[in-house]
């Protein structure tokens, strides 16, 4: 966080150089506000930058074995330019080096963790361990170190889902 605030600090530093220059080079016929005014547009510009690659950053350190399987895009009524763009805000991810694959009565069952990222002051990231039953497309959450299913809140998995795809047809 602190490197953003660095960042940005050089990007408004370095945008009212190049206001100064304009204001110098126009003989100092603009007005002096252009100088903070290009400086005020070169951090906004900075942070707007690091929002919308967030996503890439975070792809970036994770392991080459994660996978997406789900992006949230948003909007914010503090940053308008998001309902023209929006934003990624939050993704999910299973990484399939971790996958425990064993074969049921009904089929193949995998056992794996959905990590989710979350956009926020300080990112947030949370998981959850999970059970599907690639045959039936039942999948359900398991709680706690013994793993106990909690089959209160099974769902079915759409078979063109992304996580579906990648659990259920990797090897």
């Amino acid at each position: 966080m602190i490197w953003h605030l660095i960042a940005a600090v050089f990007a408004g530093l370095g945008a009212a150089g190049v206001g100064l220059i304009l204001w110098l080079a126009s003989g100092k016929q603009l007005p002096r506000w252009i100088i903070p005014a290009c400086g005020g547009l070169g951090m906004l510009g900075y942070q707007i930058y690091n929002e919308y690659t967030w996503l890439e950053n975070k792809q970036q350190q994770l392991p080459e074995s994660a996978e997406i399987v789900s992006v949230e895009k948003g909007q914010m009524f503090f940053r308008p330019w998001t309902f023209a763009f929006p934003m990624t805000t939050a993704f999910t991810i299973v990484d399939l080096d971790n996958l425990s694959v064993s074969q049921g009565d009904d089929g193949r069952l995998v056992e794996f963790m959905l990590y989710r990222f979350e956009k926020e002051y300080v990112d947030q990231v949370s998981h959850q361990a999970y059970l599907v039953n690639c045959a039936t497309r039942e999948m359900l959450p398991l709680e706690g170190e013994s793993r106990t299913p909690r089959t209160e809140q099974m769902r079915l998995v759409e078979v063109t889902s992304p996580l579906y795809q990648a659990i259920c047809t990797e090897t």
